[in-house]
């Protein structure tokens, strides 16, 4: 039975999108629809161009008998400057302030819509499709991990400071706090990471960098490669942090007891004129 074009169009957008960096052929969207190739290439030229004016990302069209469509997450400029400037805002509350120079973000990294949000903005340094798997630190880092990962469609692992029975055998590392000089231990399961993956590392908060530094360590004993390191917020240093090369979407400041959250890094390295 055909389907008419709008209803096409409608399901061709739900199923590319729930299957980012997925190179979906055009016979397949034609056997579902029952409809010619070239329609389904002229409803893909519909889609391609509205998710670029609409900045949804990008419709990579592969030509050839065995080509298709991919679709490839992306955030605007305008549209990413606009929600760091709301977080900046909304984390620059003064009640936000906590003993030790943190500032209490939990809240906001449980809403779904923010979540979304930060997995959009870090994925769009990363549509070369380059990443293996995405990992992070237990616990707050998880939520932020997971909305990368889907954005990906890869799968994401978590490192923990404590082994757990249910993880089987681990692969431990020691490394220094870089807040604390305190020693600290993290381990991930020997099943969670394939030899030769290339990790992009996330986490909530990062005021040092030991504990990114840490999971750098981690990557190299499964025989992996870092091939990015992205935080939703770092603190405000006046040194060196241990680790380079990061992109930060919020930057936190809270000299004298006072919360100043102002854009991290990320706009500028990656919306360079």
């Amino acid at each position: 039975m055909k389907v008419r074009r709008s209803d096409r169009l409608i399901d061709m957008t739900r199923y590319l999108l729930e299957r980012p960096h997925t190179l979906i052929s055009l016979t397949y969207f034609a056997r579902r629809f029952d409809s010619a190739k070239s329609s389904i290439s002229e409803d893909l030229t519909i889609l391609k161009r509205t998710f670029h004016e609409r900045g949804t990302g990008i419709l990579e069209t592969v030509p050839g008998a065995a080509g298709g469509a991919r679709f490839i997450p992306s955030i605007s400029k305008q549209e990413a400057e606009q929600f760091v400037k709301q977080m900046a805002s909304s984390l620059s509350e003064q009640s936000r302030f906590l003993p030790g120079g943190y500032v209490y973000m939990s809240d906001l990294l449980g809403r779904p819509d923010i979540l979304r949000q930060v997995g959009r903005i870090i994925v769009s340094e990363y549509q070369d499709g380059t990443v293996d798997a995405v990992m992070t630190v237990a616990t707050k880092g998880i939520p932020i991990a997971q909305s990368v990962a889907s954005y990906l469609n890869v799968p994401f692992v978590i490192v923990r400071h404590d082994s757990q029975i249910t993880e089987g055998s681990t692969v431990s590392v020691n490394y220094v706090s870089g807040s604390s000089n305190r020693i600290e231990k993290m381990a991930l399961s020997k099943r969670s990471l394939k030899p030769g993956s290339k990790v992009l590392v996330v986490d909530d908060y990062m005021k040092a960098g030991g504990t990114v530094r840490g999971m750098q360590s981690l990557v190299k004993e499964f025989d992996s490669t870092v091939v990015g390191i992205s935080v939703f917020a770092e603190g405000a240093l006046t040194g060196d942090r241990v680790v380079e090369g990061y992109t930060s979407l919020l930057t936190v400041g809270t000299e004298d007891e006072q919360v100043n959250v102002t854009a991290g890094n990320y706009l500028e390295k990656i919306f360079t004129d």
